[in-house]
């Protein structure tokens, strides 16, 4: 799904329950304004979330109305009312924890007090109807409009996330092995970028799966939901990896060019394969963990003698370089194993 594309749903979903809310406010002769207020900021990214919230702005309303109601009557129409109304209002709210109708629920008590002038129980009943008409129209045009389906999205993000990856890989270890300095500052900020995207599909995923509870994935949409997760899991591993990669030094390296070269040759493959799954090649993947396999026990067999003078600790810059790079192997294996099986399914939808 593409970004203009969700944002273009909401927009769209937020104007027909703008449109519905005010109709049937206009039917029962009654003021629109604080419906369309409820309508408007109880469209969510899922129908879950627009529910959840709702159960919670409902009674948050019927306080800020109250407190409308009372000070009106107390102090008229004046700034201390404005305030006290608002005040209270919020104050209320926070300390039962109705934090999602905070805000519905101050704007409708200082928007209430302009329009009471009597009848002050019937104004507090005529409020809560109508703000609980704004939050069962959003909630359902929520649902039945455009309802959420984030999957496309997800999946583009993790291919993203993929090549990036690839591209941090080589830029933390190619430039060593080459012998030359890596950009520290390019490195560690790549590194959060990753950390925010991957929340962020970490975040789209969530929605995912809550608004699988009112919208039931068939059990193709189910299989891809589950590859999703999975990628994902594997991508917040590898860059686990990466982070011990860039915070071991790398400066005391004491393999020979050859050493070296093999190791560059396996970065690269390995990076090519992140960037590009057409590129990965399980027989040569197995081949090249095998040989790092080789080079990783010779590297332990060299620092465990007890007259090494070049190794003074057991876990040297070279056996903890070998351990990530093999442990990013393995994740990458079950990634893009994952990634071929799932381009051959069709795209997933909703029931």
């Amino acid at each position: 799904m593409k970004k203009f594309k969700v944002l273009g749903g909401r927009i769209v979903k937020t104007g027909i329950a703008v449109f519905l809310t005010s109709l049937i406010c206009q039917l029962l002769n009654w003021p629109a304004v604080f419906a369309v207020i409820t309508a408007i900021v109880t469209i969510e990214p899922t129908a879950a979330d627009s529910i959840k919230k709702g159960l919670i702005r409902l009674p948050a309303s019927a306080i800020g109305s109250a407190y409308a109601v009372l000070f009106i009557f107390l102090f008229g129409n004046s700034p201390i009312t404005y305030t006290a109304a608002a005040v209270f209002t919020i104050v209320t709210c926070f300390r039962l924890k109705l934090h999602s109708g905070l805000l519905v629920a101050t704007l409708t008590s200082v928007a209430m007090i302009e329009v009471i002038h009597s009848n002050y129980l019937i104004s507090f009943f005529i409020r809560l109807g109508t703000t609980s008409i704004g939050l069962l129209v959003s909630t359902a045009v929520n649902m039945f409009v455009y309802p959420p389906n984030y999957s496309s999205l997800i999946l583009k993000n993790i291919h993203s996330l993929a090549r990036t990856t690839g591209i941090e890989l080589e830029n933390i270890l190619k430039a060593t092995l080459n012998g030359q300095k890596p950009k520290e500052k390019l490195i560690r900020d790549t590194f959060s970028q990753l950390k925010r995207r991957l929340d962020k599909t970490e975040m789209l995923i969530r929605f995912q799966k809550e608004e699988s509870k009112y919208h039931r994935f068939d059990e193709q949409a189910k299989r891809v939901f589950l590859s999703e997760q999975e990628k994902l899991a594997a991508l917040r591993l590898i860059h686990y990896h990466i982070g011990n990669l860039i915070n071991t030094p790398l400066d005391t390296l004491l393999w020979s060019t050859e050493e070296k070269e093999k190791v560059l040759e396996t970065v690269e493959c390995l990076a090519a394969a992140l960037k590009n799954s057409d590129k990965f090649n399980p027989e040569e993947h197995r081949r090249q963990i095998q040989a790092l396999m080789a080079q990783f026990w010779k590297s332990k067999k060299e620092a465990a003698k007890p007259d090494s003078t070049d190794h003074p600790t057991f876990f040297t810059s070279e056996i903890i370089i070998l351990y990530e790079l093999l442990s990013i192997y393995n994740l990458v294996e079950d990634l893009l194993k994952e990634e071929a099986t799932s381009e051959d399914m069709p795209s997933p939808s909703n029931s």
